[in-house]
């Protein structure tokens, strides 16, 4: 009985140890009045963000969806329904038709990079670089990343920019940072 009750403790220890040495999930954040949960994709997530219909819709119309439901891991630069709404009239209708899919999955994919880039990892990037860093997104385009006060402004190859307006929205095959403009390529 004695050794029972030993072995319990220590299998009790070794679990509080492993927890300490593990860090913590980062808590949840809540975007588009919708908690993003760390355990759910990113598409899982997205669709229940009030802020971000625009960007399901034409993730969907572009045939994205697995993808961005897949392992990644992904950073995604999420712009919000108002970043879509300052586009010029009947863009977002004009992209979304069939016809223009190539056209819409390049400008969605120019808000993804290959990697889980936290805003501590950006933010390393733009100081290593001297106040710059040029990544290059899943589009085969460039994104330039900069200081702006203590966030992160986004220059596209337009010379168009976007601020994060949230940053570091973990999920489990990535990273969201809700951005306020749409980034276009060139």
């Amino acid at each position: 009985m004695r050794t029972s009750f030993n072995a319990r403790i220590a299998a009790g220890l070794l679990v509080a140890l492993s927890a300490a040495a593990v860090p913590a999930l980062a808590a949840d954040v809540m975007v588009g009045g919708a908690p993003m949960l760390a355990s759910k994709d990113i598409i899982d997530n997205a669709v229940n963000s009030k802020d971000h219909t625009t960007l399901v819709a034409a993730v969907k119309a572009a045939g994205l969806v697995e993808t961005l439901k897949g392992p990644g891991p992904f950073t995604v630069f999420a712009p919000t329904n108002a970043a879509f709404a300052a586009l010029p009239a009947g863009t977002v209708d004009t992209l979304l038709k069939p016809e223009n899919k190539p056209t819409l999955t390049k400008v969605l994919t120019y808000h993804v990079l290959a990697g889980k880039w936290d805003a501590a990892a950006l933010s390393k990037m733009i100081a290593d670089g001297k106040g710059m860093a040029s990544i290059k997104t899943v589009a085969g385009n460039t994104l330039t990343a900069k200081a702006s006060g203590k966030a992160i402004m986004l220059t596209d190859e337009k010379g168009g920019t976007a601020n994060v307006t949230i940053a570091d929205v973990y999920q489990s095959n990535g990273v969201i940072h809700v951005v306020d403009k749409v980034l276009l390529p060139n």
